[in-house]
């Protein structure tokens, strides 16, 4: 699912909530792969491995983390989140 951001981007989906580490950033990052430079992938993940994991490699990968906001949070504060991720 791709929706317009703006002229020059598009922004794209990967829901990896079902997966566990380290599917969800060998997932994340082969999404990233398709998807242009520029364009804004949304991540969505739950547990904290991922939490974790995934947006310090994406870090490490050189892309931007544009936001990680929480979308259904647990008693333990984790659950379900979106990760906004910028190619570069």
């Amino acid at each position: 699912m791709t929706t317009q951001q703006n002229a020059q981007s598009e922004q794209h989906f990967i829901d990896i909530t079902d997966e566990i580490c380290p599917m969800t950033f060998v997932k994340a990052k082969l999404m990233i792969e398709k998807i242009p430079q520029g364009d804004v992938l949304e991540v969505r993940l739950k547990g904290k491995e991922p939490l974790t994991n995934v947006p310090r490699s994406v870090l490490e990968h050189g892309h931007l983390i544009l936001s990680m906001e929480p979308e259904a949070v647990d008693q333990n504060g984790l659950g379900v989140h979106r990760l906004l991720i910028e190619k570069t």
